[in-house]
């Protein structure tokens, strides 16, 4: 001990540590500069008429297709919708993440709590909603859209249901001031336009 208290008051060895550590600070910072380059070339918007290929599949209910494995929304405490658009309770879910159809609480496209702008009240309707092979055209136009300002957000979305997903979960589009929503009832939205802006 009392010759490691020595070695670390000589002068050549604080040299040397603080050497390693001014090393060792600036790869850090060249490498976290190199990731930021690339994000930064990542988010640059492309020839405006370049589309962007959209990795969306919509599946307009094809009944041939056998599901062995579902996703499902995961996070609500009483509902969960699976990817076939079924909302059910949470105790009607099967091992497989699918809903139990045959359940009573279960349901398939479901628009409960949806008023006609698209948004609703309760997450599970609004992806429940969202997924009817009906509002493909509606997700397409938006997906269009969206091309320019969330390019990297809705690349990384891979189909039907992971797009409603994403769409139903609050945005910056469903609040106003940063700290109210615009519409408390309604804050889950699919569609185009945000929530109506409710007096406060």
């Amino acid at each position: 001990m009392m010759v490691l208290r020595r070695l670390l008051r000589k002068r050549w060895v604080l040299g040397v540590v603080f050497g390693l550590s001014l090393i060792y600070f600036l790869t850090s910072t060249l490498k976290q500069e190199e990731r930021t380059i690339r994000d930064r070339t990542l988010l640059e918007v492309r020839d405006p008429d370049h589309r962007i290929p959209w990795k969306v599949r919509f599946d307009l209910g094809n009944s041939s297709r056998q599901i062995t494995q579902c996703r499902n929304s995961i996070q609500g405490k009483a509902l969960l919708t699976d990817e076939l658009g079924y909302v059910c309770e949470r105790k009607d879910l099967l091992v497989n993440g699918c809903c139990n159809v045959n359940a009573p609480s279960s349901r398939q496209h479901i628009c409960k709590s949806c008023l006609a702008n698209g948004c609703c009240s309760i997450y599970e309707y609004c992806v429940s909603c969202c997924l009817q092979p009906d509002k493909q055209p509606l997700l397409e136009r938006f997906l269009n859209r969206a091309a320019e300002g969330f390019q990297n957000l809705f690349t990384a979305v891979e189909d039907h249901f992971e797009l409603c997903l994403a769409k139903c979960r609050t945005s910056s589009q469903s609040v106003q001031h940063e700290n109210t929503y615009r519409n408390p009832q309604a804050k889950y939205c699919y569609g185009e336009s945000p929530p109506e802006l409710l007096p406060v």
